[in-house]
């Protein structure tokens, strides 16, 4: 074994590497920026510094081959497929069946959902699942009577779990598996690894149907009774009321600005402009929609009678209360690739296109904050959830547009005649890759022209389902765990882990190598903890004369191990959001479930590969 000395550039590089790392956890640096300007910092260093390992060159070009990487084009395609499977509501005959299991055999049916969600997680994308799921067990919970906060935690992470089993089953395995390959490893076909997550995955399972619901102390969804509904009215002025024979402009600011006014009604066939200037007079109504407190509030300022919108001949009193008319509250999640992410209400046009207004919001990122004011000029994120009212209509169409997350408590999920197309599509990107027709990055592209030839998916759809903070983070990872590897620095920090571990076992410098990888991955980014993580188990494996795949495999399943903590993955953030959780429910829960999951495949892999 040669001793490594690192130098000046492969110092820069780890040293960057950390501030990267970092960055990925700060919340407010959108992900996208950050690794944008890591990759911006990388590539000039080397252009401004050249650097050779061996007389090779080691060029800041060589850093941008992440964005024709085979396994980044992989993930797009992957994105886009499952996108038209959300869109078209081809996996509705599954949500039908979860949704009458849950209203006869609960205690199965969380089981049945578990293993659902897990399998599906193998072949598609989790967030698809987890947007499927969510408004299924919200809708049932209120019917069945029971915490949905029980049951939301551990759906989301078994998909996690089910996504381990495939090279397709995340970004992380793709991106896992197409290092390896690039590094000299014989590349891992698509069930290699299916039989160890399968008999560790299956003890995780039975925790999370079990015993994790028992951990969980019951929650409400953040955004019960934090906002009144809005109710239509009318405010009938009478002769010597403070707002007789004065201005819509003075009335107003009686209010402090608070009261607006749709329209102004004279007499049965003549409305008024709603000009600052206009003069009211006796038997005007002015119609307004707001809570019932501030609606009462402005009766008596302005010495107004209220009535109901249909009802002018009763006022409005503990006989006669207001009446929402068929008006429904339902919650939207934000989620990345949605008409709202990273946009206002304003900028989405978000009430003319859907018919629906926004009561309040609440912001995934501070749980306990509960948003006052304008809320169309907030910039929202994904995560966020907006407490909206409209009638059923409405929420349905917005339901049946397929762009975005709504929990309104019931199971109606949007289903089009093209559903069975974009089924028979998705068999075919993972049958072809699975009976070795064709690589996976081969027949996903397949897929997507595919669906856009049989109209399940439009340019649009595709554009939106594509995410630039994960495509940005990949790429960054990528050059990152390339400079690592030039620099020798990964040689490194793998020479340094061995000589730290010298007097273990090779069963136990694995296990321990995975654990570093499982506490990362709650830290930063999947991705970027497989990407920084595979070159160093490769040079560790090749320090220890080892085969690599056991140490692949190790960063492949400790960096999916991200159940501890809300930002560990891209779900786990629209799981806190819809189900109320705090982060202390995804320690009790994740902690316990990492432990399962690290002894499991410590005891499996020495022993399937005979270390």
């Amino acid at each position: 074994m040669h001793q490594i000395t690192p130098d000046a550039h492969g110092i820069a590089v780890l040293l960057l590497t950390v501030v990267a790392l970092f960055l990925f956890t700060r919340d407010r640096i959108p992900l996208e920026s950050s690794s944008l300007g890591i990759l911006i910092v990388l590539v000039a260093g080397f252009q401004f510094f050249p650097y050779a390992s061996d007389g090779v060159p080691v060029g800041p070009v060589e850093f941008f081959a992440g964005f024709g990487n085979e396994a980044l084009i992989t993930i797009c395609a992957l994105m886009i497929v499952g996108k038209a499977l959300e869109t078209t509501g081809a996996l509705q005959p599954l949500a039908t069946i979860v949704a009458r299991a849950w209203s006869t055999r609960p205690v199965l049916a969380l089981l049945f959902t578990l293993v659902a969600a897990a399998v599906l997680s193998a072949f598609m994308n989790n967030t698809p699942i987890v947007v499927l799921l969510m408004p299924i067990l919200v809708g049932v919970s209120l019917r069945v009577k029971f915490p949905v906060s029980g049951v939301m935690l551990p759906m989301g992470l078994a998909t996690i779990i089910g996504g381990m089993s495939t090279t397709i089953g995340t970004s992380t395995n793709l991106l896992v598996v197409g290092i390896s390959e690039d590094l000299g490893m014989e590349r891992l076909a698509m069930f290699d690894f299916m039989l160890p997550v399968i008999l560790v995955g299956g003890v995780g399972l039975a925790f999370l149907w079990l015993i994790a619901p028992r951990l969980l102390p019951e929650r409400d969804p953040p955004m019960v009774d934090t906002s009144p509904r809005v109710f239509s009215s009318q405010l009938y002025i009478k002769e010597g009321s403070f707002a007789d024979g004065k201005t819509l402009s003075e009335i107003l600011a009686k209010t402090d600005g608070h009261m607006r006014v749709d329209k102004i009604q004279r007499s049965e066939s003549l409305f008024l402009a709603k000009l600052p200037s206009v003069t009211l007079q006796p038997g005007d109504r002015l119609f307004v929609k707001d809570s019932p407190d501030n609606l009462k509030h402005f009766e008596r300022v302005l010495g107004a009678t209220l009535y109901n919108i249909s009802d002018i001949e009763h006022p409005v009193d503990e006989d006669t209360p207001l009446e929402a008319e068929g008006q429904q509250l339902a919650e939207v999640v934000v989620t990345r690739g949605s008409p709202l992410h990273l946009r206002s209400l304003a900028a989405a046009r978000f009430s003319s296109s859907f018919g629906l207004l926004p009561l309040a919001l609440h912001r995934a990122r501070a749980p306990s904050s509960q948003v006052t004011g304008d809320l169309n000029t907030i910039r929202l994120r994904a995560g966020d959830v907006l407490l909206v009212q409209g009638s059923r209509e409405s929420i349905d169409n917005l339901k049946a547009s397929g762009n975005m997350l709504v929990l309104d408590g019931t199971t109606d999920l949007p289903h089009t005649h093209r559903a069975n197309r974009a089924l028979a599509a998705m068999a075919f990107v993972v049958l072809a890759a699975a009976v070795g027709i064709m690589p996976i990055s081969v027949s996903a592209m397949i897929g997507v022209g595919l669906m856009m030839l049989m109209g399940c998916l439009s340019w649009r759809d595709a554009a939106h389902a594509l995410s630039t903070p994960v495509i940005m983070i990949i790429v960054t990872s990528l050059a990152l765990g390339k400079a690592l590897m030039g620099t020798g620095m990964a040689d490194y920090l793998a020479m340094s882990f061995v000589n730290v571990a010298s007097g273990m076992e090779i069963p136990f410098i694995l296990s321990a190598f995975m654990l570093i990888m499982a506490i990362l991955t709650n830290v930063v980014s999947n991705n970027a903890a497989a990407v920084i993580g595979t070159p160093i188990a490769v040079a560790i494996a090749q320090q220890l004369n080892a085969s690599p795949e056991p140490f692949v495999l190790a960063v492949l399943f400790g960096a999916n191990m991200s159940y501890a903590t809300s930002f560990g993955y891209q779900t786990n953030l629209l799981i806190r959001s819809a189900g109320g959780y705090k982060s202390s429910d995804f320690l009790r829960v994740g902690i316990p479930l990492t432990v399962i999951m690290w002894v499991g495949f410590s005891l499996i892999l020495p022993l399937l590969y005979e270390l």
